[in-house]
């Protein structure tokens, strides 16, 4: 059993980097992590952990332990779930990030109903929309909208968030017609700014089958997704989001949407993580759970 939890310890500080974020997030203190990685390494007789003061690191040995020592815990983890009630059998803690899109109440309380069938499970929720460092942040999953750079993280595909171009109706009234994508170098438009890609995203529209991008001049640039539909209701001028974001202002009429018959293809959605193998209980469940029931976050805004 001591054997067991010291490989728990290892694969932990491995995939942290850190024995203090190894320790905050198994909720112990740091030099029990490192005694039991001491003690680790000499009945090995190997060292498993490149150490300086800024980083740690896995040695040779320690990449081909870590391989290993995955296959076991996995194993473990699912032997022991086979005689557990669904609802008990995940415990401990669970760190998602968001973007600020799903920050609606459709995805809150699908959240709630995860949350309400693994009592046991503690959930820390993160909103950004910036690139989240997984492994040096120690969050277990992130969702993350739009095509993903290539990478050695895991990437499971949900579904598709439906886009639309809108404003208010007091900048419309006093705007030039707007009937195609075209229009658009006569009209005041709102740029976003990703904290991803550090770049202004463009705009797409597509028509008959066919897909544009264009990059419109602009006045107003955001960084924040929140802000940047407040933009848009405040009378800035045009702005692109997803309709999830701005369902109930659609619907109390503080947005309209505009060429409507030039939607967007739907930008995808991915659950990321960091490791196909030895996929923690909690990190299971959720990304189990999600794959079955994100659609149903939003019939109108989630494809």
């Amino acid at each position: 059993m001591e054997l067991f939890q010291s490989m728990r310890l290892f694969s932990k500080v491995a995939q942290l980097q850190s024995f203090t974020k190894a320790a905050e997030s198994l909720q112990i203190g740091r030099p029990q992590v490192t005694l039991a990685i001491n003690q680790l390494e000499a009945s090995l007789d190997v060292r498993l952990f490149q150490r300086t003061t800024r980083k740690v690191s896995l040695t040779t040995e320690g990449e081909a332990f870590l391989a290993r020592v995955e296959e076991i815990l996995g194993g473990v983890d699912e032997a022991v779930a086979m005689f557990q009630a669904p609802g008990d059998a995940v415990s401990g803690r669970l760190r998602i990030d968001i973007p600020s899109a799903f920050t609606v109440e459709g995805f809150m309380d699908s959240l709630s109903q995860f949350r309400t069938m693994y009592p046991k499970l503690s959930i820390t929720l993160g909103v950004s929309d910036r690139s989240v460092d997984l492994i040096a942040e120690g969050v277990d999953c992130v969702l993350r909208i739009g095509e993903l750079p290539s990478s050695s993280l895991v990437a499971r595909r949900l579904g598709a968030l439906v886009m639309i171009t809108c404003a208010a109706p007091a900048y419309l009234e006093k705007a030039p017609p707007l009937v195609q994508p075209d229009c658009l170098d006569r009209h005041a438009c709102v740029n976003f700014l990703s904290g991803i890609s550090k770049r202004t995203l463009p705009w797409h529209f597509r028509h008959d089958g066919v897909s544009r991008s264009l990059l419109p001049d602009s006045s107003m640039l955001v960084n924040d997704a929140s802000a940047y539909v407040q933009c848009g209701r405040s009378g800035f001028g045009l702005i692109q989001v997803p309709g999830i974001m701005v369902e109930r202002y659609l619907r109390d009429g503080t947005l309209v949407e505009v060429l409507a018959q030039y939607r967007p293809a739907p930008r995808p959605v991915s659950l990321v993580y960091p490791s196909r193998s030895h996929v923690p209980p909690p990190l299971r469940a959720f990304s189990d759970w999600l794959q079955q029931h994100f659609l149903a976050i939003d019939r109108t805004w989630l494809e």
